[in-house]
C-alpha cells in the first residue's frame, strides 16, 4: 500500500556535543504518546544506540521499534539513503511521518543542513522543520572554550534544550543561559526536567521556512542584547571570546531593492564560509508583500511573504550569525541600502561600500 500523503516529510536534526543528552532526548520522543511514526537516522558514525526496550528487529538497514518507529545508521551518502527511505515509503515498505537525524556529538551540523538545500529531489521531498541543539549544563562552559564545534552547534539551532541543570549552581547556570543566548538569540532555550516532554516545543517549527516570523513582538521573540543604538546595533560576546555570535540590522522604513540584493550577494561572497544562519524580513518600496530571505552559509533563498497591515510600521531587519562578522562593515553596508536622505553621505566611508555601490549601479 502506497503512502497516501504527497506532502514533503519534515526532518528534525538533533544535535549537541559529546554526553549532551542527545539519545536521551531521542528516546524520550520515541516513548511520548504523540501518535507519530519517526525515522531515526544515526548519522555517519557508531551503532544504534536507541533503547533496547524499543526494538523489536534489527537488520543491516533498519532497525524496527514496539511504537512503529524505525531507525537506521548512515555511514555513507544521507542524500542517498534519504532518497532510498522516500522511495521505500511510497513503495509501502516503510512507514513513517517524519524524520529525526542525530549527529555525532562531534558533527558540524552544517553539512547536514545544506544537503536539504543543495539536493533537488530533498528539497521537494523533505522539509527541513528545525535544529534542536541539546546543551551539557555541567561541561558546557569548558567545551564552549575548547571546542568551536559546540559554538557552530549552538549557532545553527531553532531551539537549544539545557540538559543537567539541577546539578548545576543557579548563579552558574544563569551565566551559561546568557552565554548561550548571546551565540544565537533567536533560538527560545528550554531546560530538559523529568516529566512531560513538549512535542510542540520540539516539532512543526518551521524554522527554515521562508516566513515573516522575524518581525514578531510577542513574549516568544527571542533574546537580543544590544550594545549600540542606531541603524544596525549590533550584538557581541561580552564576557567570554566565543568566535560566533549574532547580529541584528534593523531600520524603520523601506529599503532600495537594487542596494539590498548587491549587499546580499557581496556579503555571502566574503562571509559565505563565516555565516551559519541569517533571515531577513525586508520592506521595499512601491510593494505590499513583506521580501523575506533566509540561508545557510553561501545558500540563500528568498520570496515575497505577508502583506503589510494597515497598522504595521513598515521596517526592514536581518539577523545573522555567524563567525567573527565585521559589525562595522555589516552595518555601514545595510545602512547604503536604506532609503533616506544620508544614503549617498555613507557611500563613501569604506572600500566595501563603494564596491556595493557600484554592483547596485550596474
Amino acid at each position: 500500500m502506497e503512502n497516501a500523503s504527497n506532502a514533503p516529510i519534515p526532518v528534525t536534526v538533533l544535535t549537541g556535543f559529546l554526553g549532551a543528552g542527545k539519545t536521551t532526548l531521542l528516546n524520550r520522543i520515541l516513548t511520548t504518546g504523540h501518535g507519530q511514526r519517526i525515522a531515526v537516522i544515526e548519522n555517519e558514525f557508531g551503532p544504534v544506540n536507541i533503547d533496547s526496550e524499543l526494538l523489536v528487529q534489527q537488520s543491516a538497514e533498519v532497525v524496527e521499534m514496539t511504537n512503529g518507529c524505525l531507525c537506521c545508521t548512515v555511514r555513507g551518502d544521507l542524500a542517498k539513503n534519504l532518497i532510498d527511505l522516500k522511495a521505500r515509503r511510497e513503495k509501502g515498505e516503510l512507514v513513517f511521518d517524519r524524520i529525526v537525524i542525530e549527529t555525532t556529538g562531534l558533527a558540524d551540523p552544517g553539512p547536514v543542513i545544506q544537503t536539504f538545500f543543495a539536493e533537488p529531489e530533498l528539497a521537494q521531498s523533505y522539509l527541513l522543520d528545525a535544529v534542536l541543539t541539546v546543551v551539557d549544563a555541567v561541561h558546557a562552559p569548558r567545551q564552549l572554550d575548547e571546542h568551536p564545534v559546540l559554538l557552530k552547534q549552538i549557532g545553527f539551532a531553532d531551539r537549544l534544550l539545557v540538559s543537567k541543570s539541577d546539578g548545576v549552581a543557579t548563579d552558574a547556570l544563569d551565566t551559561l543561559v546568557d552565554r548561550i543566548a548571546r551565540i544565537n538569540p533567536r533560538a527560545p532555550i528550554r531546560h530538559l526536567v523529568d516529566g512531560d516532554l513538549d512535542i510542540g516545543f520540539l516539532f512543526d517549527i518551521r524554522g527554515f521556512n521562508l516566513n515573516e516570523s522575524l518581525l514578531a513582538d510577542d513574549a516568544a521573540t527571542p533574546r537580543f542584547y544590544p550594545v549600540a543604538k542606531g541603524i544596525g546595533a549590533a550584538f557581541v560576546r561580552k564576557n567570554h571570546g566565543d568566535e560566533i555570535g549574532s547580529l541584528l540590522l534593523e531600520h524603520a522604513g523601506d529599503v532600495d531593492l537594487d542596494r539590498i540584493g548587491a549587499f546580499v550577494q557581496q556579503m555571502l561572497d566574503r562571509h559565505g564560509d563565516d555565516l551559519l544562519r541569517y533571515k531577513g524580513v525586508l520592506a521595499v518600496p512601491e510593494q505590499a508583500s513583506k521580501l523575506v530571505f533566509q540561508g545557510v552559509h553561501r545558500i540563500a533563498g528568498f520570496d515575497y511573504g505577508a502583506e503589510w497591515a494597515d497598522d504595521d510600521v513598515r521596517r526592514s531587519r536581518i539577523v545573522l550569525i555567524g563567525r567573527r562578522l565585521p559589525e562595522a562593515e555589516l552595518r555601514a553596508g545595510f545602512a547604503t541600502c536604506l532609503l533616506t536622505e544620508h544614503t549617498q553621505a555613507l557611500t563613501d566611508q569604506s572600500g566595501f561600500l563603494v564596491a556595493l555601490n557600484r554592483a547596485s549601479a550596474s
